[in-house]
């Protein structure tokens, strides 16, 4: 396994003194479990029980009895002997016992400093608020996503250019490389079972048995979130049929030509929403902090992950040949590979993405996408071409209380001083996508 960005909040957790037992929430397949057993090598003991493949451990959960009890029966169900030290205890696919999620509140009551655990479930999300309720303020969350781009570099072998770009002095000389690296990356995704095929055989075409995989399983999983068969057959059109419109503002009622009101697709895409497999992204008409969603207006639809996007949307072809992602699918490759990069920006589970639009009903401006930096909204738009033609972010600027913006493109990294039409100075941070993942290091040193 190549190493995760993720290790870094894990180390930061199990630093902590009172640590809480630890949450990871994600997609089916982001590389959670795979996360967890590399962790566990820092650890004295590891106790790994799965709730799916070993239903009968589940039965340790149901007598009470006091936390080293249970501890030690842990260790004599998975026949291990405990040695002196930290113990990590992981319980995978906890959702298969109700009793076990409302028992890891006392794991964190016992105070025990030597035992860390960790719980996590590739179904997750579909029994959060199904009568069971994590122990509110007795756990911590973590957010598992696909790989963003520095973690490709290091899972391909190309360190010396991962530590350039995590330190953003990657120079002009290898601009053009960096970029035909991030385009393989945008063709690819951060799948880590597909960066890691990869990474050992740079094979395309081999990667699409692993797309197929991964999307058949979403779909077999389709059974386990609705609540009947209208919206079984709701989230399934979806998960066939969505695809094609990433990164797109989209409305619910006939959602890419179905015959499905709004209300049963607005709860199709809100349960898909909690698998995160997918996000609605809302708009927001302000400048300033605090950001405010605009819920009644058309969402943008971002998917879990482009390489899935390009394969099920069948544009592969199309990607691969191109020498800008800009010029790919109306650009909208380009904006969900940027959507991915900035979402990957924060591990915590509430980190959602908003785009802006003008408050005026009958204007089309849209930026697309803002990001929240201390007390100023930086609008950030993923297009090449002239200062002049962004229009859309100078009508921002004009009502920003501050002059900086962002312009992410496929060109090297520099900053342009643009007026306005109103004659509103600004700075305009010409940022190459490799360097969106570092944008807010780069910004606070502008800043």
């Amino acid at each position: 396994m190549f190493e995760r960005n993720i290790l870094t909040e894990l180390n930061l957790w199990a630093a902590t003194q009172n640590h809480k037992p630890l949450v990871l929430r994600g997609s089916r397949q982001v590389g959670k479990t795979t996360l967890v057993n590399y962790f566990a090598e820092k650890f004295d003991n590891y106790l790994y029980l799965n709730f799916e493949k070993k239903p009968s451990a589940t039965i340790l959960f149901e007598k009470e009895q006091e936390i080293e009890d249970l501890v030690a029966e842990i260790f004599l169900f998975c026949n291990k002997e405990k040695k002196i030290g930290k113990t990590l205890l992981f319980i995978d696919e906890i959702q298969n016992s109700k009793m076990t999620i409302t028992k890891l509140r006392y794991f964190y009551e016992a105070k025990i400093p030597d035992l860390y655990v960790i719980a996590a479930g590739s179904l997750l999300e579909t029994t959060i608020n199904k009568n069971i309720s994590f122990p509110v303020g007795r756990v911590e969350y973590l957010a598992v996503r696909p790989c963003v781009f520095n973690e490709f570099l290091r899972a391909t072998g190309e360190i010396q250019l991962e530590k350039a770009l995590l330190d953003s002095r990657i120079p002009e000389a290898l601009h053009r490389r960096t970029m035909d690296l991030f385009n393989t990356f945008t063709l690819i995704g951060g799948m880590p079972e597909v960066v890691a095929d990869y990474a050992k055989n740079k094979n395309f075409v081999g990667l699409n048995n692993i797309y197929e995989s991964l999307l058949t399983s979403y779909r077999d999983d389709v059974e386990k979130y609705a609540r009947n068969e209208v919206m079984s057959q709701t989230i399934r059109y979806i998960l066939q049929s969505g695809w094609k419109y990433a990164a797109e503002r989209i409305v619910m009622g006939n959602f890419a030509g179905s015959s499905y009101k709004a209300r049963e697709m607005g709860e199709a895409f809100r349960i898909l929403e909690k698998t995160f497999l997918l996000e609605l992204c809302h708009p927001t008409t302000d400048t300033y902090v605090p950001v405010t969603k605009e819920l009644k207006r058309a969402p943008k639809l971002l998917w879990l992950d482009c390489g899935l996007v390009n394969y099920a949307a069948n544009v592969q072809k199309e990607v691969f040949g191109a020498m800008d992602i800009l010029d790919v699918w109306r650009g909208k490759i380009a904006e969900q590979i940027v959507a991915q990069e900035l979402l990957a920006l924060d591990s915590r589970v509430s980190n959602l993405r908003n785009f802006w639009v003008r408050k005026r009903k009958d204007s089309d401006a849209e930026v697309d996408f803002i990001l929240q930096l201390d007390n100023k909204v930086i609008p950030i738009e993923v297009k090449s071409g002239h200062n002049a033609k962004l229009r859309s972010l100078h009508l921002f600027m004009d009502e920003a209380p501050h002059s900086i913006a962002v312009r992410v493109w496929g060109q090297p990294y520099s900053i342009d001083e643009v007026t306005t039409y109103q004659g509103k100075k600004f700075r305009l941070i010409n940022l190459p996508f490799y360097y969106v993942g570092r944008i807010t290091e780069i910004l606070k040193v502008i800043l």
